[in-house]
């Protein structure tokens, strides 16, 4: 109806629909990094279910857990969460992990990023490595800010 003049929506959702021929243009992971374990599935399960885990490890893809595991440890490592304005990009390349990862101010004026890289299987170390390498840049000061402007409200 002309209301907007973009919209800016995720490529994997258009194409599912098979509206991939309507995306004029996909915003690169250098220009906007994605919230952690954006498109990612999970499946649980009772741990001491071994049928159903055995069942399920067919569709477990060790590439997309290692991005997971990286992401999620820098999350945490950050004590992050909805409310926090952190983003990351994950690519695996052969057996190396790179993790690029930002922390934004709430007004978007001050943004701290860095990256970091090695092998996949240590993900999780590898999410923790970057969360200290971007609170030594500043992104505590960040942090802080967020979390004391949470609490007043």
């Amino acid at each position: 109806a002309g209301d907007y003049d973009a919209l800016i929506l995720a490529v994997a959702g258009l194409q599912r629909l098979g509206m991939g021929d309507r995306i004029h243009q996909a915003i690169p992971a250098d220009i906007s990094l994605h919230a952690v374990g954006q498109g990612a599935l999970g499946i649980e399960c009772r741990a001491n279910d071994a049928e159903i885990l055995t069942l399920l490890k067919v569709l477990e893809h060790t590439p997309t857990a290692y991005r997971c595991y990286a992401e999620r440890s820098f999350l945490h490592e950050l004590e992050g969460g909805c409310q926090v304005p952190i983003g990351v990009n994950t690519v695996i390349a052969g057996d190396t992990l790179t993790l690029i990862g930002l922390v934004a101010s709430l007004d978007g004026q001050t943004v701290i990023q860095d990256v970091v890289s090695g092998a996949a299987t240590e993900a999780e170390q590898l999410g923790i490595e970057l969360a200290h390498k971007l609170k030594a840049r500043g992104a505590q000061a960040i942090l802080d800010d967020i979390f004391a402007t949470i609490q007043r409200q």
